[in-house]
């Protein structure tokens, strides 16, 4: 099968991340921070002070010691966690380095999806020609799965919730995109129709679970946006 034919990658990018709210917590104690980061925002900071604004700097004005765990895409919505100290990093770090963490997504994808649940296990690798997009390489791919399941039907467009069960990045976007049913709103994988269904990528980190730094396990949740 031929890989579809994106948009040219943009020559500039304008950065105008979102300000209401400026930051939203949703738990915090000694060990940990957890928000739920929106659509547009950086998780860290990129080169260009330009591009200075992101979730990391905002959490450090209130948490000095606050360090990224993990990392969500600038468009991508919902569940982030950051640690406050050096012990706390180490472990969830692991958390997520061991596959013990639990994530889930929903997303808006185009199409209608014949089956009600699936499975992608296809490689993934840095398309360096139009980077920073990622594409389905055999030779020289990582191994990336994906669990996805039908939430709801629209026509023309499924609701599915996706759980990751690797990391890589761009991971469900490409996915979706290589089983013919990119995510609305996504620049980088999704054109036409698909592309002008929304206005946003229709992508939200709705649950996450770990082992709490102080040994108990915690789950958190942000709303659905879309």
């Amino acid at each position: 099968m031929q890989p579809p034919v994106l948009n040219p990658m943009p020559k500039t990018f304008e950065y105008h991340p979102p300000t209401e709210p400026w930051l939203t917590v949703l738990h915090a104690d000694d060990d940990i921070v957890v928000l739920d980061k929106p659509s547009g925002l950086l998780s860290v900071a990129g080169k260009d002070p330009a591009l200075a604004d992101c979730l990391e700097a905002r959490v450090k004005q209130r948490w000095p010691t606050a360090a990224m765990a993990h990392r969500l895409d600038k468009d991508t919505s919902g569940v982030l966690v950051m640690c406050l100290n050096k012990k706390a990093l180490g472990h969830v770090g692991q958390e997520f380095e061991q596959r013990r963490a639990k994530k889930s997504y929903v997303a808006r994808v185009w199409g209608e999806m014949e089956a009600e649940s699936g499975h992608v296990d296809l490689p993934l690798a840095t398309d360096w020609e139009q980077k920073p997009r990622q594409r389905v390489d055999y030779e020289r791919g990582r191994a990336s799965q994906t669990d996805w399941r039908v939430e709801a039907r629209e026509p023309g467009i499924t609701r599915v919730r996706l759980y990751p069960l690797t990391g890589r990045t761009h991971q469900l976007r490409v996915h979706m995109l290589a089983i013919g049913h990119p995510i609305l709103g996504d620049v980088f994988y999704a054109t036409g129709d698909a592309l002008a269904a929304a206005d946003r990528l229709q992508l939200h980190a709705e649950e996450l679970g770990f082992n709490h730094p102080q040994g108990h396990w915690v789950e958190f949740h942000a709303p659905v946006p879309f």
